[in-house]
């Protein structure tokens, strides 16, 4: 059933927050806290004083998200350079240290030493360096928006290491 926002009126809403029917745009920016939340509801405002801000709501984010998915089909990196890299005129290139990724693989695959003492070894949290051992970048991959793509950098690791590692932490059941 679809009513009104109790916030601004705009029709065809579906949305519910306290039990009150909120617009996409509105529930947005409503906050989580009731008291909160009830004062919020009193400032009323007009679905149309809005409506330029609401049509480009959500255009905004997707106008962004499509190119960054276009961004990493065309194999660039989306975030800052992983442990093993750096960029150097805009590319993602190795870095003085990037041998220390094929040690960490290596040494996770080939001898019994658990994630925590690796991870103390090489300086790292438990999550750090689960990210690493998780990471496509280093086989040459963008990985994003759940697709992976070939990456115009240069990997430090084959991919046969790399799924022999992936194949270990499934058997050991890390998330």
């Amino acid at each position: 059933m679809s009513e009104n926002c109790i916030k601004c009126g705009y029709s065809n809403t579906s949305n519910q927050k306290f039990g009150l029917p909120l617009c996409d745009f509105c529930l947005y920016f409503a906050p989580d806290d009731k008291i909160r939340f009830d004062e919020y509801i009193k400032e009323k405002v007009n679905s149309a004083d809005i409506e330029t801000f609401r049509k480009n709501f959500h255009s905004r984010g997707l106008q962004q998200k499509k190119g960054m998915i276009l961004k990493a089909s065309r194999g660039r990196l989306m975030s800052r350079s992983p442990f093993g890299y750096k960029i150097e005129d805009g590319k993602l290139v190795p870095a003085e240290n990037f041998r220390e990724v094929e040690n960490i693989f290596q040494e996770f695959l080939n001898t019994k030493i658990s994630l925590n003492q690796l991870s103390q070894k090489y300086k790292f949290s438990v999550n750090g360096l689960k990210k690493i051992l998780k990471n496509f970048t280093y086989l040459g991959k963008i990985k994003f928006n759940n697709q992976i793509h070939d990456g115009n950098h240069q990997p430090i690791i084959s991919s046969t290491l790399f799924n022999h590692v992936q194949n270990k932490l499934e058997q050991l059941k890390i998330k």
